[in-house]
């Protein structure tokens, strides 16, 4: 194994799940594995979920759904990304749930269920305010209408995403909820059942109660990592995933000797450099060359010089470090902590592209 690898605490992600059950119950839960479960690793985490009885899980593509059902996840799955045409037999094939974004594919939908004598399971999908992918909620009314004509369609669930339910103004998505909600109410007016209703991302599940409806879909949160620096923390998770390397050399570098790829950084006295077999083709970003810190033996170093794909270099100053020593690139040890948000905020970028970031490479050890 590499000596750079995640570890992945099983028994955080369970309490996570369970936190998030206690806050939104009797809503059902979908417990969001998209992008390798945000660099967890979407085979062992729905696993996981399936053994915690998870109501459904979310994947972003057909590949990542057909991965987990070769893999013998039973679970119901919803694919959320737009669909091509030739891919519909796939999702049949499989049992997995379509995203109907339009008229159009919902009848391409029914044509081929029909052809192959099964029935579809299908989640309309809306578009509040995102502009993403959906129908928009003004003219849901004839994709509302085309899903009743379909004989060979269960129309499960109908949903939307909110934009900004991670901020601190949430006007824009009670905006978006108010209009979702307009929507639904064409199933209430013609004395219909409802399908499953689902909005509320992270944000949702942290800030805005009333959008829980009939089920939720946490995606970051469940990793126990919160969705932005603004949401109010009111499910107490904590972060399933720790980045860890050892060092790999150690040498005393003299004054005037610069360090690294373009010469950006250099000391004005003798200090001692250790390098790390960990780079951006690991997904440890070049941004956060000469601005993070990694923890070794319980005290926080800086990266010096720019990060390599490969190695990154790092100063202990007059610290004591010897080959072998772990290194914590992201998680916490003796009381030193780096967050997803640390990382985030010294590469300027957001936890979520933190974590989806960490390149399969990386091997997954899983504990807890």
């Amino acid at each position: 194994m590499r000596p750079t690898y995640v570890e992945v605490d099983q028994s955080r992600v369970r309490a996570n799940l369970q936190a998030i059950r206690a806050a939104v119950g009797p809503a059902k839960v979908m417990g969001i594995v998209k992008a390798n479960a945000y660099g967890h690793g979407i085979i062992e985490i729905a696993r996981l979920l399936e053994q915690q009885r998870i109501d459904m899980l979310g994947v972003a593509f057909l590949e990542e759904a057909v991965l987990l059902r070769e893999h013998g996840i039973q679970s119901p799955i919803l694919v959320f990304g737009g669909i091509a045409a030739d891919q519909i037999h796939l999702f049949l094939k499989e049992n997995l749930s379509f995203t109907a974004s339009s008229v159009e594919k919902l009848r391409l939908i029914d044509e081929a269920a029909a052809a192959l004598k099964v029935r579809a399971r299908v989640h309309l999908k809306i578009d509040t305010g995102m502009e993403r992918i959906g129908v928009h909620y003004y003219s849901a009314g004839k994709l509302l209408d085309a899903a009743l004509q379909c004989d060979h369609c269960d129309i499960d669930g109908i949903y939307s995403h909110f934009a900004n339910a991670d901020a601190a103004d949430l006007g824009h998505a009670q905006l978006q909820l108010e209009r979702f909600l307009e929507v639904t109410e064409f199933f209430t007016q013609r004395s219909l059942p409802l399908p499953c209703r689902h909005i509320a991302n992270s944000g949702g599940v942290l800030q805005l109660p009333d959008s829980h409806l009939d089920m939720v879909r946490p995606g970051i949160l469940l990793y126990g990592v919160y969705p932005s620096a603004e949401c109010a923390r009111t499910v107490a998770v904590q972060s399933a995933l720790s980045w860890k390397s050892r060092v790999a050399y150690f040498k005393v570098v003299q004054p005037g000797h610069p360090v690294s790829y373009g010469s950006t950084w250099q000391s004005d006295h003798p200090t001692r450099i250790v390098t790390i077999p960990a780079g951006y083709g690991d997904g440890y970003f070049r941004a956060l060359s000469n601005r993070s810190v990694v923890i070794i033996r319980g005290k926080k170093y800086p990266v010096v010089g720019r990060v390599c794909m490969d190695q990154m270099m790092v100063n202990i100053e007059g610290g004591t470090a010897y080959n072998g020593d772990e290194v914590i690139l992201l998680g916490e040890t003796e009381g030193a902590l780096i967050s997803a948000e640390d990382i985030a905020e010294w590469a300027g970028t957001i936890s979520y592209e933190v974590l989806t970031n960490i390149n399969t490479r990386v091997p997954r050890v899983y504990v807890g």
